[in-house]
């Protein structure tokens, strides 16, 4: 519990072993906070305009591997309520989360600081994280944290919802590429993951990281980002940032649907930067395939003068591969590419 940030930030200059080299710094860059990531009013997906807005969402996951979602369908007071209890869980005495901390990997429902790799990474990440698994629902809830008390009646609610729009989203593209509906239903999109990260006030923003620069290894990511800027995008060679949306979703591609559409889609790599002024907390809804789902290019995307990208993998083989190379944007797709 002691190695929490949250737990001893304050009054407090940054320690040497959250200092990260100075090629992977964010530095004080002023990063342009950008409106052309594309938003997309998912309402209009439920009239004449859906073939635009299926469009839309492709182009958006070809260019940019990012965009963000408004008029979701997800009711604002419950996404107000979710992020109220996850603030509230980390401004709880330390007593109360005592028995959720942990440093064992495979406990399913735990919190923790930095990275899963603490005591072997090179520099420590200005973020505390709470993740748990929500499927299935009613198994998993049983040991998701009893407080705040209201926290598992909110956060079931919310994590239906966000499974509803992920899912939704996931029909479009689906759509988008030719492939049949339901497409990405069953095992492809079976194991969900809610992963809640707390960034306390920060000495020098421009030393450290929230979260180093890393594409999300799963199908589909869900993000609330809060009201509070931190989320950055690599993009032509350089980062820019997402501008926090009143009520709006961040939907961003993940390796598998790189991998499935033959790299059709991008995943993209981004990063949390921090600040030196306020707390800020948001919530990741990451749907992932089941740890024995096969993934592979799907056959009807791959052009009739091209090869597969890539050869065929359980997805927990990625994962393995994934987790031994921290997260290397560089180097976790390689021993899954197929070279012509």
């Amino acid at each position: 519990m002691e190695k929490l940030v949250s737990s001893w930030f304050s009054n407090k200059t940054l320690p040497q072993s959250y200092i990260f080299p100075p090629e992977a710094r964010p530095g004080n860059l002023v990063i342009p906070r950008c409106n052309t990531i594309p938003v997309v009013d998912l309402s209009k997906a439920l009239a004449h305009d859906r073939i635009v807005i299926v469009q839309q969402i492709l182009k958006a996951s070809q260019e940019y591997g990012f965009f963000q979602v408004v008029n979701h369908g997800v009711p604002e007071n419950l996404v107000t309520d979710t992020m109220n209890v996850f603030k509230e869980f980390f401004e709880l005495p330390a007593e109360d989360k005592a028995g959720i901390y942990s440093e064992d990997l495979k406990r399913p429902c735990r919190l923790y600081t930095s990275s899963s790799n603490y005591d072997h990474e090179n520099v420590h990440l200005w973020r505390d994280n709470l993740r748990h698994p929500c499927h299935p629902l009613e198994d998993c809830i049983k040991i998701w944290p009893q407080k705040p008390t209201r926290y598992r009646e909110i956060v079931a609610t919310y994590s239906i919802e966000a499974k509803k729009l992920g899912l939704r989203i996931l029909e479009l593209l689906s759509e988008g590429l030719g492939l049949g509906s339901g497409f990405f239903g069953d095992k492809l999109s079976e194991s969900l993951l809610l992963s809640v990260n707390h960034y306390p006030p920060c000495p020098d923003p421009s030393l450290t990281l929230g979260v180093s620069r890393h594409c999300d290894p799963n199908l589909l990511t869900i993000l609330h980002q809060g009201d509070v800027y931190g989320l950055q995008v690599f993009k032509d060679g350089e980062w820019i940032g997402v501008e926090p949306l009143h009520n709006a979703f961040v939907v961003n591609i993940g390796h598998q649907l790189q991998i499935i559409s033959n790299n059709k889609l991008k995943s993209a790599e981004h990063r949390a930067v921090t600040n030196s002024r306020v707390a800020r907390t948001t919530v990741a809804f990451f749907i992932n395939p089941s740890d024995d789902c096969v993934i592979e290019p799907d056959k009807s995307l791959i052009d009739t003068d091209e090869s597969p990208a890539y050869k065929p993998f359980q997805f927990k083989e990625f994962l393995l591969n994934y987790s031994s190379l921290m997260g290397n944007p560089e180097k976790c797709l390689e021993p899954f590419e197929l070279h012509a």
